[in-house]
């Protein structure tokens, strides 16, 4: 018998003074059996920062055609297309014909390091932009997992205040690459 997928609900009061965007969201997140806290942390990390009308979470790990996230304008054209994580290059390439703007989060460490220098060897990928979150910083992240989170995220000169219950987190982008 296959596990099912755990179910996760936030609400998401993003306060992002780099993009004059302050909304709340309810969100709900199917965390795959497959899949860590730290991950599922860094897919909602990934939506706060890039919040629309129009983000939702796409099939991910379940459905390989799709990623993490995407937003959609009305025509169902996709304007935007988020992975976390470590993609292949293969994935990379379809993502970009697929969609106007490609973001990737990537976590790991070193781990994180060694993909992008062979991701990065010369390639001109006009419209993707990588963003690399510290080991230390996505592991914190997996500690706000909850079944049920209020998480408040103040996004301001590319920094991320994270706070849920009596933890608050600092969360620092370095851009790896920027479309």
């Amino acid at each position: 018998m296959a596990l099912k997928s755990t179910v996760f609900r936030a609400e998401l009061q993003i306060a992002d003074m780099d993009r004059n965007y302050y909304q709340t969201h309810m969100v709900t997140v199917a965390r795959h059996p497959s899949e860590t806290d730290e991950r599922m942390m860094m897919r909602i990390l990934a939506f706060m920062l890039n919040a629309s009308e129009n983000l939702v979470f796409a099939g991910g790990l379940t459905t390989p055609d799709e990623p993490d996230l995407w937003d959609k304008d009305l025509t169902g054209s996709i304007s935007c297309w988020l992975m976390v994580g470590l993609p292949d290059e293969k994935n990379i390439k379809k993502a970009l014909g697929r969609s106007n703007k490609v973001i990737i989060y990537s976590y790991g460490g070193s781990a994180a390091d060694i993909w992008w220098s062979g991701i990065n060897q010369g390639r001109k990928f006009t419209n993707l932009s990588v963003v690399n979150i510290s080991q230390a910083q996505s592991a914190s992240l997996a500690n706000l997992a909850e079944r049920s989170m209020k998480i408040q995220a103040t996004i301001q000169d590319g920094i991320i205040w994270i706070s849920s219950k009596d933890i608050t987190l600092e969360i620092n982008q370095n851009m790896l690459k920027k479309a």
